[in-house]
């Protein structure tokens, strides 16, 4: 079965850090562009970063710029998103997509969807 797994989703106070993970089972993610998006109650996807697959393009938010760090082990066949200085507004259900095409993924046309991990920033 081909599929990605979101992990690593919880519950932090602001200024906390969590770190997500998007691992492929049933297909080599090596060849594929990934990215993050989320979805918070009440408003539409939006994307959050992306990497192609040799990591040579990297896209990020503005709302997460300097906060986040995206990342890929293709060995481990898993990418990360690194969220420091969490804040109340990055609540929401994170996803990661995988393509083909780093335009297409960005573009929130990818070939494979996760399910999703909450994210939660709260005092």
């Amino acid at each position: 079965q081909l599929q990605l797994v979101e992990s690593g989703g919880g519950s932090v106070q602001p200024g906390g850090s969590l770190r997500l993970s998007c691992a492929a089972s049933g297909f080599n993610l090596d060849s594929y562009a990934i990215g993050w998006f989320r979805q918070a109650p009440g408003k539409e996807r939006e994307k959050v970063s992306g990497i192609s697959s040799r990591s040579i393009t990297i896209y990020y938010a503005d709302a997460v710029k300097g906060r986040f760090t995206i990342s890929r082990d293709n060995a481990k066949n898993t990418v990360y998103l690194q969220m420091n200085s969490l804040r109340p507004e990055d609540t929401a259900v994170y996803f990661c997509a995988a393509a083909k095409s780093y335009f297409k993924c960005l573009a929130g046309q990818p070939d494979y969807w996760g399910q999703g991990t909450q994210v939660t920033v709260s005092s």
